[in-house]
């Protein structure tokens, strides 16, 4: 987890400075409402970018930045990068671009940015973005940051870059948890793990000794939420990523499993089972108390709030088959929003209330997809042989979800996929060798 500089809370110090830079004479923004990136349509043309080499004494690290910036912008499908052996100048900060000379090679976007290291051993990163059509600089950051953080930058920038051409919030600066797993397919070993949303920085976070699921992190990124299998009592417990202390939520006199914070972290929405009945519970991280949100004989499990907490989307089979329901938080009324063709599980609402994402199971095949919260307009992102467990972006154009392959009857493989609402840009996120990625739920934006 990152820290801050003094110790005592994030141990990395990040400063932001938006300005006009006189010396430019430019009004940063004028331009905005020309130039705007389409994020939702498919289908178009990416925007052509041109992200100059970095100024900078410590070329080899300023090369790898430049490169985080444009392995984020181009993941996304929506820009095209343009390398820096088609630039027609390098533009020194302080200078005005030649803008028909940019044009000239497609560009739409130019990126200035200079890179020198503080007298205190920090990285300090700035860097302007020029509208090439509109003739106008639209954006003009500094970032610092220690050493150790110092990939957070990129990140970063690549953030600022997106939101200003999309007006839609970045989603790279994020951290993915999910559960691993090792070894044969017959005594695998399961463990929670944690990287950047590129995959850089992989490192587990539990020991490998007790069998660990569904993890999901707190709205401030200071907890993780998870079920273990401790002393053979699959229980949930809860993950302090500061200090690495484990503890168990509560007891509760029977198996709590599938746990997912509220959106202002007070509350734990989970199942518990009782007197062989699976029903949703909520459990208030400030009172203690525990209150009974569903009824009956059904098996109801994998809840979901809604982004303004009054809502809440989980699956159960009370109506004979599995499929997904909506629950009223105040008054614990319920209606059912799916009735396609097959069996509907794991419903995600998005950060920004818009969609439900949810696995389906039809015809012997599996499938992501996004729906309404009324359970309409349903549109399949992705099918195969196993997927399961969409989580969403900071931003709601992009979910992660997990992909089992059969590649034989003794040996399977398990990747963690990103695609966007459109379905038409997909990736795999390197895991390390031999590791299969169950179960990921992508972060907040880092504080």
């Amino acid at each position: 987890m990152l820290k801050s500089a003094n110790g005592k809370g994030n141990l990395f110090m990040l400063k932001k400075i938006f300005a006009v830079y006189a010396l430019l004479s430019v009004f940063i923004g004028s331009a905005f409402a020309e130039l705007r990136v389409d994020i939702v349509a498919g289908n178009i043309a990416p925007t052509p970018i041109a992200i100059q080499n970095f100024e900078a004494t410590e070329t080899k690290l300023a090369k790898t930045l430049r490169e985080i910036v444009e392995n984020d912008l181009k993941s996304t499908g929506l820009f095209r990068i343009i390398k820096p052996a088609a630039h027609p100048q390098m533009v020194k900060m302080g200078e005005m671009p030649e803008f028909q000379d940019w044009a000239a090679i497609k560009a739409q976007v130019m990126v200035q940015s200079k890179l020198t290291k503080t007298e205190d051993g920090k990285y300090r990163l700035q860097f302007y973005v020029w509208d090439i059509t509109g003739q106008e600089q639209i954006e003009a950051q500094v970032l610092v940051a220690q050493k150790k953080s110092v990939r957070r930058l990129a990140h970063i920038m690549a953030d600022a870059i997106y939101e200003r051409l999309t007006g839609e919030s970045g989603y790279f600066d994020t951290q993915i948890v999910m559960t691993t797993e090792t070894g044969d397919m017959s005594n695998r070993n399961k463990r929670l793990a944690i990287m950047d949303s590129d995959g850089f920085g992989f490192r587990y976070i539990s020991d490998g000794k007790t069998m660990v699921m569904s993890p999901h992190f707190s709205p401030n990124m200071q907890t993780i939420v998870f079920l273990s299998y401790r002393d053979n009592d699959p229980m949930v417990w809860t993950l302090d990523l500061n200090t690495g202390a484990q503890r168990k939520l509560g007891k509760f006199g029977g198996m709590t499993f599938a746990p997912r914070f509220s959106p202002d972290g007070s509350r734990v929405a989970l199942s518990l089972v009782k007197r062989n009945t699976t029903n949703l519970y909520e459990f208030n991280l400030q009172t203690s108390k525990l209150r009974q949100l569903t009824f009956g004989g059904s098996i109801d499990t994998s809840p979901s709030y809604s982004p303004d907490g009054k809502l809440l989307a989980f699956n159960s089979n009370r109506s004979g088959s599995q499929q997904i329901h909506m629950l009223d938080l105040e008054n614990l009324s319920e209606k059912r929003i799916t009735f396609g063709v097959g069996r509907y599980a794991t419903p995600a609402w998005s950060p920004d209330g818009n969609y439900i994402a949810f696995t389906k199971i039809a015809d012997d095949t599996f499938f992501i997809g996004i729906m309404s919260p009324k359970g309409r307009n349903e549109k399949i992102l992705a099918g195969g042989w196993f997927m399961e467990a969409p989580s969403w972006a900071p931003g709601s154009r992009r979910i992660i979800y997990y992909e089992t392959e059969k590649i034989s009857d003794t040996e399977r493989e398990s990747h963690i996929r990103s695609i966007d609402i459109t379905g038409q840009t997909s990736y795999n996120i390197d895991l390390p060798d031999d590791v299969n990625g169950l179960e990921p739920t992508w972060s907040p934006k880092l504080p």
